[in-house]
């Protein structure tokens, strides 16, 4: 008697698991920087060691804008092209859609860096009130990086990077935008003790030590 209890109890407990990993929220990081501050490459790194998946918002918009037959895809062009911030309701559906893609391919994964977002107070709003009760933000992963460093980074990428945007003129458009725009939103995360900063001037290497560091510490 007391074998087949155990039995039924022992079925039972990886389907409650996976019911527990089914209705997990999704537990996000936001990672902000100006353009050229390393954003997309740390991800990388952490994807490798971490069990986190990378959602950049840019990536998503710049394939939504060549994906054949998008409602969206002239209105991200001019938008990207002008370095402005593309509509936040276009940002957020690329974004949840994503992140549930994401879980339905594989309930384990419910980790995921959301690179290049929230850009502005819009988009602040605009995850508040689609995604506040459905995600949790853990913290802002910052990279802090002056801008004529970050200008330099991405002219040079430019030079093998394809994107219509990695030259001057739509650079110091972008990064007066990221300090007009993002910058308040990092501070405002910043009052609430949820930003960790790390001097991204340096080596990837040597960032990529200090990224570590927090990710062990904030399991």
């Amino acid at each position: 008697m007391f074998g087949r209890l155990l039995g039924n109890v022992s079925h039972r407990v990886p389907s409650c698991l996976n019911q527990v990993l089914l209705t997990m929220k999704p537990q996000v990081v936001f990672v902000l920087g100006g353009p050229g501050a390393g954003k997309g490459t740390q991800c990388s790194k952490i994807v490798e060691s971490y069990n986190y998946t990378h959602l950049s918002a840019g990536d998503l918009l710049r394939a939504e804008r060549a994906r054949e037959g998008s409602e969206s895809g002239q209105l991200i062009d001019n938008f990207i092209k002008e370095g402005k911030i593309v509509p936040v309701e276009i940002t957020i559906n690329l974004l949840r859609k994503a992140i549930d893609e994401t879980m339905q391919k594989d309930e384990k994964k419910f980790r995921f860096l959301i690179d290049g977002f929230p850009r502005n107070e819009d988009n602040l709003q605009g995850w508040t009130r689609v995604m506040d009760d459905k995600a949790d933000v853990k913290f802002v992963l910052f990279f802090d990086c002056g801008n004529e460093v970050c200008i330099n980074r991405c002219l040079e990428r430019g030079k093998s990077s394809g994107r219509t945007d990695d030259n001057r003129e739509s650079l110091e458009k972008r990064i007066q935008t990221y300090l007009q725009s993002t910058r308040p939103i990092i501070e405002l995360y910043e009052k609430h003790g949820k930003v960790r900063t790390i001097d991204a001037s340096r080596c990837v290497d040597e960032v990529f030590a200090d990224v570590k560091a927090i990710l062990d510490k904030e399991g």
